[in-house]
């Protein structure tokens, strides 16, 4: 049996419990090179595990993929987004954060 989106998703957010976040960030290339194509739900949990883990440039790197994407952020994806910045001790980019939640208005 083939993955989908359902057992990549699966498989991501299983990752993202466990904090690893090179694993779910693989899993989301391993994905695109199989053609399969990530939604928000994707997304926010590699976002998650780069949170869990501070890695805050990540987390704005694959909000920038979601664009990319056409997938609009969620209130999920930009939170996880403003505590990894937070805890990478970037309160400047975390209030950018809040700006960009209020254009979107999510």
């Amino acid at each position: 049996i083939a993955p989908d989106r359902v057992t990549y998703n699966a498989a991501v957010s299983a990752c993202e419990k466990c904090g690893e976040t090179d694993v779910a960030f693989e899993l989301l290339r391993v994905m695109r090179a199989d053609s399969i194509r990530p939604n928000r739900i994707t997304f926010n949990a590699v976002i998650s595990a780069s949170e869990k883990r501070g890695e805050w440039q990540l987390a704005l790197l694959l909000l920038d993929a979601m664009k990319v994407e056409e997938i609009l952020p969620d209130t999920v994806s930009c939170s996880a987004a403003i505590s990894a910045c937070e805890k990478g001790g970037q309160w400047q980019r975390a209030l950018d954060m809040l700006r960009i939640m209020e254009a979107l208005a999510v």
